[in-house]
């Protein structure tokens, strides 16, 4: 397997891996399997940051912790994870905050029903949670399938 292919399979096995751990974790708490959590945001551990890890972390293993490629796959990681933890964080509070005021609106008024979408972004345990997820998924992958 070349380093490109090797590389998106990495990014891609971070991201399944920390998705069918968020819907493992629901059937554990709730008792019900819910695929929904294959594509949902939020949660523990992010998937964003395990795909962006992994994607590093392959990039590593492949081209050399000292390339130019890695360092780069190294800051859209951090990118990532900062954006996870911050902008889309802030983005989840301020609609869980429009949501209430829109049930406070509707018992006086008509208004529609439609919620926002609170869980958008993800805590700094929940962002690490993904990076450390991100590195084994790449590892396993390379341990395990690489040549």
């Amino acid at each position: 397997m070349d380093s490109l292919h090797a590389s998106f399979w990495a990014a891609l096995f971070g991201w399944l891996v920390a998705q069918t751990a968020k819907m493992i974790n629901c059937l554990i708490e709730s008792r019900r399997l819910d695929f929904s959590y294959m594509v949902s945001t939020g949660g523990m551990p992010s998937a964003h940051s395990a795909m962006a890890s992994a994607l590093a972390t392959s990039l590593g293993l492949c081209e050399g912790f000292d390339s130019s490629i890695f360092a780069l796959g190294t800051a859209f990681a951090v990118v990532v994870m900062f954006d996870a933890q911050s902008v889309r964080k802030a983005a989840g509070e301020q609609a869980k905050l429009l949501n209430q005021i829109v049930d406070e609106l509707l018992y006086e008024h008509h208004l529609s029903e439609n919620k926002l979408k609170e869980l958008l972004g993800h805590t700094r345990l929940e962002v690490f949670m993904g990076f450390l997820t991100g590195i084994v998924s790449a590892m396993a992958l390379f341990r395990f399938i690489h040549p």
